[in-house]
């Protein structure tokens, strides 16, 4: 009987994996393949879409937009160098003193003559009274030898006196006019070491720097390692020119009064015309080079002393006014396109490139000028593909 009725509760259990196996019936199992399916196609549909949309990115070439001058194609030679001031000057003091008084700053312009600094004076001022002083004594004692030699030369004309008393007289009259003239280049150099206490300029000029300050001591060639020696540096602006170094190779393309175009590395967009003022007559051996000189036919307050500077040599005659003194922006003449509104360029930004309408100007060889619409040092795209529109990727070729 126990067997019968343990058999009877086997048959009672609930049987777990049968049970999972209806649960998850043929119905089931399609729905959720169907569903996984569904989701792998919207994901590869997203993808599609994505690709379709940026496509692979172009492999585009680029160029900058730079200044460049109209007469570019008349350039046989650029050289680099820097401004130079032909007539520049350390001020130095002639007396060993302590500076008392500066009036200059830098930047400030000077005659010829004008006072730029003092240095202390009251031992000079001292120095001079007493040389004064000395003259005025020996003017007085002049006064009396001379008195008493007129009046010897009356007595002995009468023979009232001897030859000897009259030698006597006539001797210290001589003596005191040396005297005299002693005492009076003492005062001279009395007054030159007073003149020496006083800097001035020694022509037309600009400061360019102030080496000492009130209450520095200066003295001549650095007498000692606490004085100072130039107390300011001045240079003439009207002397500035440009000193480029022309290759041993390229110095026959130079001649004397040939034009140059000057562009300061400052202003690249500003051009000065000048000439060959000079071919200095040596080579630098250890830079294969040949110094020249370089004039400004014009110059405006920009052009400072150590400025880098490019000069482009030109076949014109000097005489030749006809080309624009402004530098031109231009871009390769392959970047413009040409759309319904007028002209444009694809600019380059990152990754991607960005149509922008300009105003171009002339041609100047391979190269046109943007009168409006981009600055400089904008990179745009040259020979931009047809498909390309705004806001495609873009990759530069290497």
């Amino acid at each position: 009987m126990p067997d019968q009725r343990d058999a009877d509760l086997s048959k009672l259990r609930i049987n777990r994996e049968e049970t999972m196996s209806k649960s998850t019936g043929p119905g089931i199992r399609m729905a959720i393949v169907l569903y996984s399916i569904g989701a792998i196609m919207v994901v590869l549909a997203v993808l599609f879409l994505v690709r379709s949309l940026t496509g692979e990115p172009e492999t585009v070439e680029t160029s900058t937009a730079s200044y460049v001058s109209p007469s570019m194609n008349r350039t046989v030679l650029t050289a680099s160098g820097y401004v130079v001031a032909q007539r520049k000057a350390a001020i130095a003091s002639k007396a060993t003193g302590r500076i008392v008084a500066l009036y200059y700053r830098e930047g400030d312009k000077v005659r010829r003559g004008d006072i730029i600094a003092k240095i202390e004076s009251a031992d000079v001022e001292a120095a001079l009274e007493q040389a004064r002083a000395e003259l005025a004594v020996a003017a007085a004692s002049l006064f009396d030898a001379k008195r008493i030699f007129e009046r010897s030369d009356t007595l002995l004309f009468r023979s009232l006196i001897s030859q000897a008393e009259f030698d006597a007289a006539r001797s210290h009259f001589d003596g005191v006019q040396a005297t005299v003239r002693s005492r009076e280049a003492a005062v001279k150099a009395a007054g030159v070491a007073l003149e020496n206490t006083i800097i001035r300029a020694p022509f037309d000029g600009t400061i360019l720097s102030k080496n000492a300050d009130v209450g520095e001591v200066v003295a001549p060639f650095a007498a000692g390692a606490s004085s100072r020696v130039a107390v300011v540096t001045i240079a003439d602006m009207a002397s500035l020119q440009v000193e480029a170094d022309v290759n041993e190779s390229n110095i026959t393309n130079v001649s004397i009064r040939q034009p140059v175009e000057v562009t300061l590395d400052a202003y690249p967009e500003r051009r000065y015309r000048a000439i060959v003022d000079k071919i200095v007559p040596t080579a630098d051996r250890a830079k294969a080079t040949v110094m020249t000189k370089i004039r400004f036919l014009e110059r405006d307050d920009r052009v400072l002393p150590e400025m880098g500077a490019k000069a482009h040599f030109l076949r014109e005659a000097p005489g030749d006014t006809s080309a624009s003194t402004a530098s031109l922006l231009v871009v390769d003449a392959r970047a413009v396109v040409r759309t319904s509104s007028g002209s444009a360029v694809f600019v380059l930004e990152g990754t991607t490139a960005k149509l922008t309408s300009v105003r171009t100007g002339a041609k100047i060889g391979a190269m046109i000028e943007i009168v409006e619409g981009i600055a400089q040092g904008t990179k745009v795209i040259v020979n931009p593909p047809e498909k390309l529109s705004t806001g495609s990727q873009v990759q530069v070729q290497k």
